[in-house]
């Protein structure tokens, strides 16, 4: 993106606007909105007339020129050329705005105890290997090894037996295994919880990476003086029938970028201990890691109820 606005070039500010071009903007916008007022689905009449006031609210309040607005298109343009089925460059975008955030803030309501939600991200993939409770999902993936276990219950306090949790996460490299050029499967998996609600398993120690910056995304957050970096953090996506479905993942406490996470996902709750081992520290499970060092961290999961999605409008 080329981005870059020559201060000398700047138009004029709002202020300096007179009545009469003030009135031709907002004749355009009135006509625009009514525009929509045919549309039979009412929420997307609400969308659309919203999303109009807002964009022409905004062209207006910066004074847009021309010249920007064609550099934008550009921009969008370069973002949907890179985007394929092994890179997302608009969730990038979304998330590096803050807009893939908010929504979640928006749609995923305070709801009791339940466990908070926070960005999906754009390395999620379908059908991650299966592995059993206690098994490691590393696939190969370089990495201090990491015991994870916890319960999934719901807001009454009821254990969850057999909800699926999805498991995703950057290999010590800060590379999903989606980024490399191979086939390989790695450092992602699915399992079940027990009959008690638990889950186990291995991972490995989440460590920071940067989102991938090189491409449109990247050159706008160089454009703005903004870091691509990610505090670390380990996926998840949980689910069970009657409940909503959570995806969130958790944080290494101690970590500097807890408050410079590039897309903002960081909540309090979600960032937890992942107690260093030493080596020849016994593993939960008996696993031998003769002299390896590891970690270990307990994520306890609350499901809210379905039908507590959204906010009301």
């Amino acid at each position: 993106m080329a981005g870059h606005i020559d201060p000398t070039t700047t138009p004029r500010s709002r202020s300096a606007v007179t009545p009469e071009q003030a009135a031709v903007e907002e004749t355009l916008t009135a006509a625009v909105l009514r525009s929509f007022d045919g549309c039979a689905d009412p929420r997307l009449r609400t969308v659309m007339q919203s999303l109009v006031t807002h964009l022409h609210a905004f062209v207006r309040d910066v004074r847009l020129t021309e010249k920007e607005w064609n550099t934008a298109i550009e921009f969008l343009t370069e973002v949907g050329h890179i985007t394929d089925d092994r890179r997302q460059e608009f969730i990038l975008l979304s998330d590096v705005l803050g807009a893939s955030m908010q929504t979640i803030n928006v749609d995923n309501v305070t709801h009791g105890d339940a466990t908070e939600a926070t960005v999906f991200g754009p390395f999620f993939v379908e059908d991650a290997p299966r592995i059993d409770n206690g098994g490691d999902l590393s696939g190969g993936a370089a990495g201090q090894p990491c015991w994870v276990e916890g319960t999934v219950r719901d807001t009454d306090g009821h254990s969850v037996p057999n909800a699926r949790i999805e498991v995703w996460e950057a290999d010590e490299d800060g590379f999903y295994d989606v980024q490399y050029d191979d086939d390989r499967v790695s450092a992602r998996a699915h399992l079940f919880t027990d009959s008690d609600g638990a889950y186990r398993f291995w991972a490995l120690t989440p460590t920071p990476y940067p989102i991938p910056h090189d491409g449109p995304v990247g050159r706008m957050l160089t454009a703005t003086g903004r870091s691509p970096m990610r505090a670390s953090h380990l996926h998840f996506m949980v689910s069970a029938p009657e409940l909503r479905t959570l995806v969130t993942h958790i944080f290494v406490r101690g970590d500097d970028l807890l408050r410079h996470d590039t897309v903002f996902g960081v909540k309090d709750s979600l960032v937890k201990d992942f107690v260093q081992q030493p080596a020849g520290t016994h593993a939960p499970d008996g696993r031998d890691l003769a002299d390896t060092t590891w970690s270990r961290v307990r994520f306890d999961i609350v499901l809210a109820p379905t039908g507590v999605d959204a906010a009301p409008t």
